[in-house]
């Protein structure tokens, strides 16, 4: 793995929660991003990932999954969506995003990791993203976390690919931390549905920022290897 701006992580308070905000292409991008913080950062911490209950709460694999692969982080479980609007599962997903909010507002050490993009960008481009959905805003707005935007690539969802590739070779994963974000001129607005949009759309605009200078690094580096064949 390839990682910059982790002096980003170390800048930050540790008496406040850090909402970590990252693009989504693959299964694995919260697994590294949280890997990378236990390897390269000693200080205290408590990792929560709000997932789609469905699956993590559901069923024997994600529950295993949960168990396994995350220590039981998965957390809060939503349970809702828009093909099952059951009003006891919206009713619980109220509650989970009460208890994300308390999370995000209180707690020095509390690490929550989310995806503005809601899902997987299955694309091809690295570099394009599904528009940012409001919940981030909402949630930002409602608990003013410390917010921490990452960009991470090189990483698909075919797992013995994945694994096979630190002995085989293949893409570098790069993880990109950037600087905490200034969220003053938004929390200050109306707390309505588009203050949400806002925040959202600009919490993306920054990883996407960072997904250029990955950008950039990756053709400065092809061009060197031209040059040096």
């Amino acid at each position: 793995m390839q990682v910059y701006g982790l002096e980003n992580i170390e800048a930050v308070s540790r008496e406040r929660p850090i909402l970590i905000a990252a693009n989504h292409r693959s299964f694995f991008d919260m697994y590294v991003v949280s890997t990378t913080l236990f390897r390269h950062t000693s200080w205290r911490k408590q990792l929560f990932f709000p997932v789609r209950g469905r699956f993590f709460y559901d069923s024997v694999l994600g529950l295993f999954v949960n168990l396994v692969m995350g220590w039981w982080s998965m957390y809060p479980p939503f349970f809702a969506s828009g093909e099952n609007p059951i009003i006891e599962k919206r009713a619980f997903d109220k509650y989970s995003f009460r208890l994300l909010a308390e999370l995000c507002r209180n707690g020095g050490g509390n690490v929550i990791g989310f995806h503005p993009e809601g899902t997987r960008n299955k694309g091809p481009d690295p570099y394009s993203y599904l528009p940012a959905q409001p919940g981030i805003g909402k949630l930002i707005k409602d608990a003013a976390p410390q917010v921490i935007p990452v960009f991470v690539a090189g990483l698909g969802n075919d797992l013995p690919k994945q694994v096979l590739g630190n002995w085989r070779g293949g893409e570098k994963i790069r993880i990109h931390f950037g600087p905490q974000l200034d969220l003053s001129d938004h929390l200050s607005k109306k707390d309505q549905a588009r203050t949400y949009v806002e925040i959202s759309r600009f919490v993306m605009s920054k990883i996407a920022e960072l997904g250029e200078q990955d950008r950039a690094l990756q053709q400065t580096a092809n061009s060197k290897r031209s040059t040096a064949g």
